[in-house]
């Protein structure tokens, strides 16, 4: 249940990139008001997790959505799944390695709408020193208006890939965790 976390930030972050608001408009992702997600197995039960400091731009072509691009970076050593002993072991050189790669990465190199409000975001996923090209369907929620007066807000919601930990060499515990990581992104960016 450790390298799963990576790759569903990154996933998160590439799955919010494009498709929504108005022509070359650059959207930020707010980290509080968004969610980057995962799942694994553990033995026979499913352990979950999340990501708590990330970062993104996501510029939105409202004319021509496969002009759009999302980049995001994750802060590996922000894994979360509520268990301090476990976080630590996967914020170690069994998991993550946050020591060598403190950061998750994904960078857009092609947005398409697959139909009405639905997108396709294919980019490069960094994590744990390996680069793999990975596709994130996502919901485009539109816009609205934000809290503060004149602001906007884009959302893109309901991201979820799957992938798999060996993948991103990352292969400790075999039997014991299983190889698919689930990767769910909600998110909320301001312009």
């Amino acid at each position: 249940m450790t390298i799963r976390p990576f790759h569903a930030l990154g996933l998160v972050l590439g799955l919010t990139l494009s498709a929504v608001g108005f022509a070359q408009d650059v959207y930020t992702i707010d980290s509080v008001h968004s969610q980057v997600g995962f799942r694994i197995r553990h033995i026979v039960a499913k352990t979950s997790g999340r990501f708590t400091k990330f970062t993104g731009a996501i510029k939105v072509d409202s004319k021509d959505v496969t002009k759009s691009s999302v980049e995001v970076v994750i802060d590996a050593t922000s894994i979360n799944t509520d268990n301090e002993a476990r976080d630590k072991h996967l914020r170690g050189a069994d998991f993550f390695d946050v020591e060598k790669f403190p950061t998750v990465t994904f960078k857009s190199t092609a947005v398409k709408e697959a139909e009405k409000g639905k997108l396709l975001v294919t980019g490069d996923l960094t994590m744990h020193g390996v680069t793999k090209s990975i596709t994130i369907p996502i919901t485009n929620a539109g816009t609205r208006p934000g809290m503060k007066p004149g602001s906007v807000v884009a959302g893109f919601i309901d991201g979820a890939v799957k992938l798999n930990r060996n993948d991103f060499g990352i292969k400790t515990y075999p039997g014991v965790l299983g190889d698919d990581v689930e990767i769910s992104l909600d998110i909320e960016a301001g312009k």
